[in-house]
């Protein structure tokens, strides 16, 4: 006979209230201020506490429910088996399906169709699409020409007499966010032109349960640099704007939502972007709900997900599969209908073969190896999780309440506020990068020291691309790092740091490490000591190994004494540095040592300083 009863672990421990824990991090915090040492400011507009605790659910109205019930925070579905999403650039429609069919062979589920070609007819539809079986995967078509790409696929279906609960079936026609972000207007007046086609789409895909005619492309607001709640805001708002116009073109709320798919970028904040992925799903079926759709399952949210390409790096650019690997994992442990993991060599190259693999390895390895997709919303009734969730529900919530006051996202967006709103992020993004305050590994911190830019990398790739007007660019963090470093690389020169370590060992060797570190992101090479006896015997060493740059590594109290001798025995020969901030620095300052560098220096503004010094 079955055992029903659930045990309680730790009954025989007494619950410990807040207030004792509170008491207790008081005390180890002696005299700390709370607030600056333990609470977590984030750019998304609220702050994250320290801990978090059963209390704090109280008050969460969306607990308690499951997957698939409304409001659909912990999934649509009771299940999470997500497609394995994967893009093929069309520009030779056989080349495309000779990958294609290898992809599906591979454990790809998802097949994605970029079309790049200027011209594309039902011929070239039919060799794409040469011995792949409809209804056995799903597509998803973007590009050039999206309606008229629409009306081949859908005339196909209906030639070959393909089962309308069969076929699954997408297309990424955008005019409200790919559309404006790229040419800052529509194409016709107010759009009337692109929201006819798409309503005639939609009428005449209606007995076709599983097509989507739009997709709200929301990842362009995340590439471009903004926050994690603009990003879902602008989406949500961008989604009701088909909504409201779709009702206007004589469409129920039933039928427009229901064609409706969003794709949203996945960045490396792993907690945060399983939160968002929930507060999506709330928010999304609250306002399909304000409409009083004939079905609750109307206000489900089609959720496609994409590995962000804004936090990659070309230099160390292996680590772009990590970023890859743990976005994946928060994407699929929150629940999508569809991943697309980004290639690592995406941010400077057309991805090989290699890369491609890697990329729907990591989705494999998650639901076959790790079994991720054999447990729904996994995050649920986590106090940290829920507690995240409400947060950029309740933010998001509010700038897509601001955007309906300016008249809805074309009304918002054509006065400028969001593309404003989004640069404001990026520039504080670049500012948090510069200071490394935001840390992205092989660019502003812990770069490789023995990497040189490849032939593969030009300046093109490097440099940011301007945004013209009212629209918005997609851009990589590290760009200005990089930018900077290829022009040493590709300098003719090779510019050297020497760290002369001395006085208090242990100081030396951390200072020194830190130095090291902060150099080499320019691409300079760097010499390090482990220490020594005398600064006479460092002088000597490093005037001898003709370092252009002689960075003085000791503790605070040695400075004093150190640093005004190394500049003696230097006389001028090389750029003196101290690294670190002692208490001495007006002391110094007055003897004419004017460089120093600590963790609050403005890591990309002092690099280029010192490359100008050195004439690169």
């Amino acid at each position: 006979m079955a055992n029903t009863k659930r045990e309680k672990l730790f009954t025989e421990f007494p619950p410990v209230p807040t207030e004792k824990w509170e008491e207790v991090i008081t005390a180890d915090l002696k005299g700390a201020d709370y607030e600056r040492k333990l609470v977590w400011k984030t750019g998304e507009g609220f702050n994250v506490r320290p801990y978090y605790r059963a209390e704090n659910l109280e008050g969460i109205r969306f607990m308690g429910s499951r997957a698939g019930e409304f409001p659909f925070v912990r999934g649509t579905h009771a299940h999470n088996r997500w497609h394995v999403h994967q893009t093929v650039k069309v520009e030779c429609p056989k080349a495309a399906n000779e990958e294609a069919l290898k992809l599906l062979n591979a454990g790809v589920d998802s097949l994605g169709f970029c079309i790049a070609a200027e011209s594309f007819s039902a011929a070239d539809l039919d060799e794409l699409l040469r011995e792949i079986r409809i209804p056995a995967v799903e597509l998803v078509f973007s590009g050039n020409r999206m309606a008229d790409v629409a009306e081949l696929v859908l005339a196909k279906l209906e030639k070959e007499g393909v089962a309308k609960e069969e076929a699954h079936v997408s297309f990424c026609i955008d005019p409200l966010v790919k559309g404006l972000t790229q040419k800052g207007t529509f194409c016709s007046p107010n759009g009337e032109k692109c929201f006819g086609r798409i309503a005639d789409l939609i009428r005449r895909t209606a007995g076709y349960k599983h097509i989507r005619v739009v997709t709200v492309s929301g990842h362009i607001f995340s590439n471009a640099g903004s926050t994690i709640v603009e990003e879902l805001a602008f989406a949500l708002a961008a989604g009701h704007d088909y909504l409201v116009r779709l009702q206007d073109a004589g469409l129920t709320v039933d039928e427009a939502a229901r064609k409706l798919r969003f794709s949203l970028n996945i960045t490396s904040n792993y907690f945060m972007e399983m939160a968002k992925i929930r507060a999506a799903r709330l928010l999304w079926a609250n306002i399909v709900k304000g409409y009083n759709p004939a079905k609750e399952c109307a206000g489900k949210m089609f959720l496609h997900a994409v590995t962000s390409t804004w936090n990659q790096t070309v230099y160390d650019p292996y680590v772009n599969m990590l970023r890859g690997t743990t976005e994946a994992m928060s994407a699929s442990i929150a629940g999508v209908h569809s991943l697309e993991v980004t290639p690592f060599d995406r941010s400077f190259e057309d991805p090989g073969e290699f890369s491609k693999r890697i990329a729907r390895n990591v989705q494999l390895l998650l639901k076959h190896e790790a079994h991720f997709d054999q447990v729904v919303d996994p995050a649920g009734g986590s106090y940290y999780i829920e507690n995240l969730t409400q947060s950029i529900a309740a933010e998001a919530w509010k700038l897509f309440l601001e955007i309906e006051e300016k008249g809805g996202y074309t009304e918002a967006y054509e006065s400028g506020f969001i593309t404003e709103r989004v640069k404001a992020s990026a520039a504080a993004k670049d500012k948090a990068i510069a200071t490394r305050r935001q840390i992205l590994l092989g660019a502003n911190q812990y770069p490789n020291f023995n990497e040189t830019a490849g032939s593969e990398i030009t300046r093109a790739v490097v440099e940011r691309p301007a945004a013209e007007g009212n629209t918005l660019a997609p851009y990589r963090g590290a760009m200005a790092f990089e930018e900077m470093r290829l022009h040493v690389d590709r300098s003719g020169k090779a510019p050297k740091a020497f760290m002369l370590t001395c006085g208090s060992l242990a100081m030396a060797r951390a200072r020194a490490q830190f130095s090291c570190n902060f150099f080499a992101c320019a691409g300079i090479k760097v010499m390090d000591n482990t220490f020594f006896k005398s600064i006479e015997e460092g002088v000597e060493t490093a005037l001898a190994s003709k370092a252009e740059i002689v960075v003085v590594c000791a503790s605070d109290d040695d400075y004093a004494e150190a640093a005004p001798k190394v500049k003696e025995l230097l006389a001028g020969r090389a750029i003196l540095v101290v690294a670190g901030a002692p208490a001495c620095t007006p002391e110094l300052e007055a003897q004419g040592i004017t460089n120093f560098i600590n963790v609050k220096s403005n890591v990309l503004e002092t690099l280029k300083y010192y490359l100008k010094e050195l004439g690169i």
